[in-house]
């Protein structure tokens, strides 16, 4: 396998504000228990490995729960940038969150911190609290950069006028999958609209939660062909899909051998024969790929899952009391 030289990574510039990092960023939800990929120790050592290559910053989240794996991994690489999200709605949720990230990282400053999933002017507006205690922790030097993530286009231009944002992490592909109000030619006129005011811009879900996986060359291709998309960050679960991406970006030759190696397996949401119907996944869904269904006539409900809309995050596995739903 070709690993002998090591892949050139191109360094980008996040944004007007932002600092210079790696054109792409690790996505942590791979190794994460909310993915169930890897053991905790495999996943620090993918980790390890992609740091090693050159990439030199990670996107993780609370609903992750995967601070103390990134802690482990981000001993001995302390300029090593690291971006976390959270759902606080107020601010002493949000300084909560923060302390808690501080804390489980390991770090005294995180580099960024993003509100987690924000779908519309509305909901940002519901988050105020919480947005005034981002900025004051970046005033007072807890956090260095600012944002939103969102797989949303109203949230993307609500979010470039969001008084000190600084970064907009969306969901973005070359078919539009996972945008949940609109289509791929509305969310990139949004995302040049953000990017025109300064604000720096990295990908999410890049491969369709897996549905592109097949083609991931135009996947690739697409995200860096688009100029005011800086960055991606790229969930990766073994060493060969940290060489596949890199290696490819960089334009480096590679071996049929480590084609094969991560060659997409079909990969869905498993939900298992007791679930019990509460529809919390339901309501935790940011896709609306889950509802609930009576199965027969004794009027038994599950919840049912479209395969086409689910980006497989995983997140409603989290919530589930009777442990029903896994990525399988």
């Amino acid at each position: 396998m070709l690993r002998e030289v090591k892949p050139i990574v191109r360094q980008i510039k996040l944004g007007w504000r932002g600092p210079e990092v790696s054109e792409v960023c690790f996505g942590s939800l791979a190794i994460s228990p909310l993915q169930g990929r890897v053991t905790f120790a495999e996943g620090v050592q993918v980790l390890k490995y992609a740091l090693e290559q050159g990439i030199n910053w990670i996107d993780t989240a609370e609903i992750y729960d995967n601070y103390p794996q990134l802690a482990q991994a981000l001993e001995g690489y302390p300029d090593v940038k690291v971006v976390s999200k959270s759902y606080a709605v107020t601010a002493e949720e949000m300084a909560e969150c923060l302390e808690r990230a501080r804390s489980g990282l390991n770090r005294d400053v995180i580099d960024f911190f993003l509100l987690h999933e924000q779908e519309s002017a509305l909901t940002l507006k519901g988050h105020q609290g919480a947005w005034e205690e981002l900025q004051k922790a970046k005033a007072d030097g807890r956090v260095r950069y600012i944002g939103i993530s969102t797989h949303a286009i109203d949230a993307v231009r609500a979010g470039a006028l969001q008084p000190g944002l600084d970064v907009i992490h969306p969901l973005i592909n070359y078919q539009g999958l996972g945008i949940i109000d609109g289509g791929l030619e509305e969310m990139l006129d949004a995302l040049r609209f953000a990017s025109e005011l300064g604000i720096g811009i990295y990908a999410m879900k890049v491969f369709g939660g897996g549905h592109l996986a097949g083609d991931p060359h135009t996947a690739l291709d697409f995200i860096r062909s688009t100029p005011f998309i800086q960055g991606m960050a790229l969930g990766m679960s073994s060493k060969e899909e940290v060489d596949f991406n890199l290696r490819y970006l960089a334009g480096q030759e590679i071996s049929q051998e480590l084609k094969a190696s991560v060659t997409y397996r079909e990969r869905k949401l498993y939900i298992a024969d007791w679930c019990q119907g509460c529809g919390r996944c339901c309501e935790t869904c940011p896709q609306s790929a889950l509802s609930l269904e009576e199965m027969d006539e004794s009027g038994l409900v599950q919840a049912m899952v479209d395969p086409n809309q689910c980006v497989l995050c995983g997140y409603c596995g989290r919530v589930c009391p009777h442990f029903c739903l896994k990525i399988v």
